[in-house]
C-alpha cells in the first residue's frame, strides 16, 4: 500500500475531531499537522520554541485556520513562510502573522519568502507581503530541535517558489510545484518554466527518500504539494517523468516549426489527459517558456 492510502485512511481517522470552519487535520508526525480546506495546504510545526506556519490559506479562511493552529499549542508562532506569491498561500498572512510575535521581543511574527514574491504581492494589500525576503538558494533556521531549511527553486511555477524541508520530521513542503491532481500551473509571465519546474522536481526527488528496503513500514520523506493528496518520493519521479516526457514532445514539435495550435492539435499530453486533466493551458505554458530558452540560451535538461 501507498504512502497517498495511507494519508487517505489518517484523514477518515481524525474525522472525530471537530474541525475549524470546515477545516480538515492531519497529524503527520507528532510535532507537525497539515491543515485541508483553507486554500492551499498549510503546515504547522510545534514544539518547545514556539509554532512555525508554512503558508496560510485564503483570506477569508484565516480565522478558523487561526482556531485550529492554536488548538495544537498555547506557544506563540514565530513564523510565518510563504512557499510562493499566490493569493490561496498568502492571503491568512495578516491574520496569522498578527497572532504571533517575533522570537525577541516585537508582536507580529516575522512572513518570510523569496525576494520574488514581494514583487508580485506589490498590487496586494500591505498586510500580506512578506516581511523577510531572500534572494539566494537557501535561507535555514533552527527551531523546536530541527532544522528548517528554505530552498529557492528560481523558474518553476513561478520564479518564487520555496521549498520547506523540515529535516528531523522528513516533511517537505513543496508549494505549488507540485499538484497530482492536475498539470503544473507553469506562470511564464511571472518567471516560471517548464524547465525550471523539471529542475525543480529534480530537486525535491534528491530530498525525498523513498520507505526502502523495508517497504511495509510505510515510512520516508513525506511531501506536501500545495493542493491536494500528500505524496512520497515516487508520486514526485512519476510527476517529473510525465512533465519531462511532456516537455521533450512539445520541444521537438517546436524545433520542427510548428505552430502552437499545431502543436496542441498533435496531442502532446495523450496518455495522461485522463489522470491530469485539459492540458491547454500547460502546453501553452510549455512551448512559450521553451521559446523563450531558446532566445536566452538557456537549457536546464532534466536527469
Amino acid at each position: 500500500m501507498k504512502l497517498a492510502a495511507v494519508i487517505g485512511a489518517a484523514f477518515v481517522l481524525q474525522a472525530g475531531t471537530p474541525p475549524a470552519a470546515g477545516l480538515e487535520v492531519l497529524e503527520v508526525r507528532p510535532s507537525f499537522h497539515v491543515i485541508v480546506g483553507a486554500g492551499a495546504n498549510i503546515g504547522v510545526q510545534t514544539g518547545e520554541d514556539g509554532i512555525v506556519v508554512v503558508d496560510t490559506g485564503t483570506a477569508a479562511a484565516a480565522s478558523g485556520t487561526l482556531a485550529q493552529i492554536k488548538r495544537f499549542s498555547s506557544r506563540p508562532i514565530h513564523y510565518v513562510v510563504d512557499t510562493g506569491p499566490d493569493a490561496d498561500h498568502v492571503g491568512g498572512n495578516q491574520t496569522i502573522a498578527e497572532a504571533g510575535e517575533k522570537i525577541f521581543g516585537d508582536r507580529i511574527a516575522p512572513v518570510v519568502a523569496a525576494e520574488g514574491a514581494l514583487r508580485h504581492l506589490a498590487k496586494s494589500p500591505a498586510a500580506q507581503w512578506p516581511t523577510e525576503v531572500f534572494h539566494y538558494a537557501r535561507k535555514a533556521m533552527y527551531l523546536n530541535g530541527e532544522a528548517i531549511e528554505m530552498l529557492h527553486q528560481p523558474a518553476a511555477h513561478t520564479d518564487s517558489d520555496l521549498f520547506v524541508f523540515f529535516r528531523k520530521s522528513d516533511v517537505v513542503f513543496a508549494g505549488d510545484v507540485l499538484d497530482t491532481r492536475q498539470f503544473p500551473a507553469v506562470d511564464v509571465e511571472r518567471g516560471g518554466s517548464i524547465q525550471g519546474e523539471i529542475a525543480a522536481l529534480n530537486r525535491l526527488a534528491d530530498i525525498a527518500v523513498p520507505s526502502t528496503p523495508v517497504v511495509t513500514r510505510e515510512a520516508g520523506t513525506i511531501v506536501v504539494p500545495g493542493h491536494g493528496r500528500l505524496c512520497d518520493f515516487y508520486d514526485v519521479v512519476d510527476y517529473r517523468d510525465m512533465l519531462t516526457i511532456i516537455r521533450d514532445r512539445v520541444g521537438d514539435l517546436r524545433k520542427a516549426g510548428k505552430s502552437l495550435a499545431d502543436v496542441k492539435a498533435a496531442q502532446p499530453a495523450k496518455g495522461y489527459v485522463g489522470r491530469y486533466g485539459n492540458p491547454d493551458s500547460f502546453i501553452e505554458a510549455v512551448y512559450n517558456s521553451l521559446g523563450r530558452a531558446s532566445l536566452s540560451g538557456s537549457r536546464a535538461p532534466a536527469r
